[in-house]
This record gives structure tokens, C-alpha cells and sequence, in this order.
């Protein structure tokens, strides 16, 4: 007898075991073995009186050709488990297990879809089963773990790929000998399979995206107003995701206003900038690696205006979040597990699903509103209402940068300042040419990264502007 059987029958039934007097009851036994293997697992009783008393059936060559026959009814083919255990002289209980947790679900018996609430069987709401049909799919053939068959080894970049590996052992994330190699290195990071390429090994380390990768893509505009009518400066770059990420902070940088003030019994300017940088790090971060890269004519879009900033990414939310679960506890759910388990290594992200709670609290602490997610057209759209058009110099005693001026201006006297305004007062409300100083680094740039993470790098990168 299997171990205990009278125990666990007297237990009653639960979300993972049924009791049935005989196979006369074959039928709703199926549904619910459907509904088991749609969940957690579980197992089926025939024999079993409602109450737990083990009675038993006698089991002969057709009694089981019955079970056969309707298991053969199952969609897909189902993994079931049969063990008769005799509780008295030619009467057995027939044991009927399943597992659950299955990438071949959702399962169908005669053509429907069964699911288990508490004790109780029931028929899967046609929601529901579209659902798991997409997270199904979703979870064996990605876009990111699809082989790159028409980029060569040559076309990735060994450097970019190196900074990464260094980052990710200054982080502790990656132990041991790594090689100098480069199919070596890409092998520990995940992004080659079998000797061959991932397309996520082009998202994070490509040289060339056109015209397999168009997708690879950041569009960045400062917008005048608080509408798209007119552009202030427009740069659009493809390029690998963490340069892309290094590019949107950058531009950040360059049109955000930043207050400081100088504080007595210090030598250093004590800055203020508009958004948290890790606060706008990560929402940045989770664009890039929550997004649909199958969406080829998709991107990355960073839109700032006077008084809010808009970060849009191809996509819809992965199955099981809402723009609501964002602001509560929720588990982590990656769209692309191979591009963030690299942003991962390189100290970017957690695992846990704290980010955006964090993103809220850093917020409320910087005297913001926290962050607005939204669903629009097919697109995550994450919203910081703040007011880019003055500078919060109001509440720290400080002269308001102009248009014109750039962070390393804004330390100056200001009579030295008031100067700086003048020559600069025809080109008011311009910016820096970027066909001038394309991809520039500008001395006063935030780390992206951490202390003795990752060196920036020259970075050539296609960028247009229009103003």
C-alpha cells in the first residue's frame, strides 16, 4: 500500500487530491486531473467513500483499458501516473497522479480546459486559457533565444563585451575563470547556445543592427511646451543596450536643470538634480530589458517636455503585471530573461521585483510625485510629472540655469554667470550641436554604473538631430 493512503484519503479532498467511489466517475475524474496538471498536480482516489473510507473497486484488464482510452483525450498528451493498491481481497484503489507546474500547459480534456479552486473543479474561463496559451509560448520560444544566424562572431563587439564581464566580476555576480576568449566569455554570459549566436548576444554586444536589427533603437527628443509640436533637439542612435542606456542618461544630463547651492564649511557645490539619478537609472534600465524586441519597428523612447518626462517601450506588460502591481509588491517577471540576467551580472538590477517600489519611495523623497505607469497603443509608458522647464534653484537661493549654459557653468560666480548669459543671449533656447561633438562625454556626466564598475568607452553611434 502506498505509504499512508488511509492518512491522506481521511484528509478529505483539496486543491491537489479528489476522492471518487469508482471509475464510474471516470469522466469528472479526468477533468479534474486536467485541472491538476493546469496547476500544481495532484492525485485522484477511485475507491475512496466522500468522507476518506477506503473501499476499494475490483480492477480488471477493462478497467484499465478505460483509463487508457480517456487519457488519449488529453490536449496535449498527458503524463499520467496509474498504481493500484489493494485494500482488500479483490478490491483495490486506483491511484491517479499528475504533475503540475508544466511548459505544456494549458491542458484540455475533450476539448476543454480545466482548472482547480480550492476542492472544486471547474471549467477554465476562455480568458484564462488564452493567457496561459501566450505564457506557454512565450516561455520556450523567445525572440532573445532565437539563434542569430545572420550575424558572424566578427560582428560583435569585444570590448563592450569585456567591459561587461568586468563589471559583472567587480560585482561579485561572476566567480571563477572566465577565459579571454571570445565565444568563451559569451558562453558565460549566457547569450551563445551551442556554439551559435542569441539575439540577445546582438542586443547587448552588437556592432551592426541594420537591416536585420532595427529594433535596436533609442529615440530621444526635448520637446517645446508640453506637447509634440515643436523640437528642441532630437538624437536617435542605435547601438547596443548598455551604450543606449549610457546615451539616455546622457541626454538627461543635458537637458535637465540642476540647483546647487554652496554650503558654508564646504568646498563642494551640493547639487540637486531633477529626478533621482538611480531612480531614472532604473526606470531607463527596465525599458530596455522589459521590452518586445520582436516588434522590429520598435524602440526605446525618452520624451521630455516642460513639465514631465516620458519613457516609452515597445510592448505590452508580461502576463500576471498590471500598471497597478507596480506600485504594490509583485513578483519579478522578466519578458527577456537572458538580456536581464547580463544586466544582472553587471550590478543593474535585483531579481525581486523592488525596483519600481523603490523608484516610488526615492521619489516621494526627493519631494516628487512617484511615478505614473500606463498601457498605451500597445506600448509601456512610464510618466514623472516634474517641472524640466525651471529649475528647483527657487528653494535653494541659487540663479536658474539658461538655455545655453552647461553644468560646469553653473558653479560660477554670478557676475562670471550673468557674462556666460550675454555672449550666449543670441542663442538662446539652442543646445550643443550634436554633429559638432557627436556622442560627446562631458566631463560633468554621473557614473553609470557604480564605483570600480564599468569605464565609459568612445562609443560611434548614428545620430540625427533636428531643431
Amino acid at each position: 500500500m502506498i505509504p499512508d493512503l488511509a492518512h491522506l484519503a481521511a484528509r478529505g479532498e483539496s486543491v491537489t487530491l479528489e476522492l471518487k467511489r469508482s471509475t464510474g466517475e471516470l469522466r469528472e475524474a479526468m477533468h479534474t486531473l486536467c485541472a491538476f496538471a493546469n496547476g500544481q498536480g495532484g492525485q485522484v482516489l477511485l475507491g475512496v467513500k466522500p468522507g476518506g473510507e477506503l473501499i476499494g473497486q475490483q480492477v480488471s484488464e477493462q478497467t484499465l483499458h478505460d483509463i487508457a482510452t480517456a487519457r488519449e483525450r488529453f490536449e496535449p498528451p498527458l503524463d499520467l501516473h496509474i498504481q493500484s493498491v489493494e485494500v482488500a481481497s479483490g478490491r483495490s484503489v486506483l491511484v491517479l497522479t499528475v504533475g503540475g507546474i508544466s511548459d505544456s500547459v494549458p491542458y484540455t480534456f475533450d476539448g476543454r480546459a480545466y482548472e482547480r479552486v480550492g476542492n472544486t473543479t471547474r471549467k477554465m474561463a476562455q480568458e484564462r486559457y488564452e493567457l496561459l496559451l501566450l505564457e506557454s509560448a512565450h516561455s520556450r520560444r523567445r525572440w532573445e533565444n532565437q539563434e542569430a544566424d545572420e550575424v558572424p562572431l566578427q560582428e560583435l563587439d569585444r570590448q563592450e563585451v569585456m567591459r561587461i564581464v568586468e563589471a559583472a566580476r567587480s560585482a561579485g555576480r561572476l566567480v571563477g575563470p572566465v577565459g579571454r576568449g571570445l565565444p568563451e566569455l559569451l558562453d558565460r554570459l549566457g547569450v551563445r547556445h551551442k556554439g551559435r549566436l542569441l539575439r540577445a548576444a546582438v542586443v547587448l554586444f552588437g556592432k551592426t543592427f541594420l537591416p536585420h536589427h532595427p529594433q535596436c533603437e533609442l529615440r530621444m527628443a526635448r520637446f517645446r511646451g508640453t506637447d509634440k509640436t515643436e523640437f528642441l533637439d532630437q538624437r536617435n542612435v542605435r547601438g547596443p543596450a548598455f551604450r543606449l542606456l549610457e546615451e539616455a542618461e546622457l541626454f538627461c544630463q543635458r537637458h535637465f536643470p540642476l540647483a546647487g547651492r554652496i554650503e558654508s564649511g564646504r568646498l563642494q557645490r551640493v547639487d540637486r538634480p531633477l529626478i533621482p539619478p538611480d531612480a531614472m537609472r532604473e526606470l531607463l534600465v527596465n525599458a530596455f530589458i522589459h521590452r518586445d524586441y520582436s516588434i522590429a519597428g520598435g524602440a526605446v523612447s525618452l520624451a521630455i517636455f516642460d513639465d514631465r518626462v516620458e519613457i516609452w517601450s515597445a510592448g505590452r506588460y508580461p502576463i500576471g503585471i498590471t500598471p497597478e502591481s507596480l506600485t504594490r509588491p509583485h513578483l519579478s517577471v522578466q519578458r527577456n530573461p537572458i538580456i536581464a540576467e547580463v544586466f544582472y551580472r553587471a550590478g543593474l538590477i535585483e531579481k525581486w521585483g523592488r525596483g519600481t517600489n523603490r523608484v516610488a519611495e526615492m521619489c516621494r523623497a526627493a519631494g516628487l510625485s512617484a511615478p505614473e505607469f500606463a498601457e498605451v497603443t500597445g506600448a509601456v509608458v512610464v510618466t514623472l510629472r516634474v517641472n524640466v522647464g525651471q529649475t528647483l534653484a527657487a528653494d535653494w537661493g541659487v540663479l536658474a540655469p539658461d538655455r545655453g549654459e552647461s553644468p560646469t557653468d553653473w558653479g560660477r560666480s554670478l557676475s562670471e554667470r550673468k557674462s556666460t548669459r550675454r555672449r550666449v543671449k543670441s542663442s538662446k533656447n539652442q543646445v550643443p550641436d550634436p554633429e559638432r561633438q557627436p556622442c560627446a562625454r562631458p566631463s560633468w556626466r554621473l557614473p553609470l554604473f557604480g564605483p570600480g564598475s564599468l569605464r565609459s568607452l568612445p562609443m560611434s553611434c548614428i545620430t540625427t538631430r533636428t531643431s
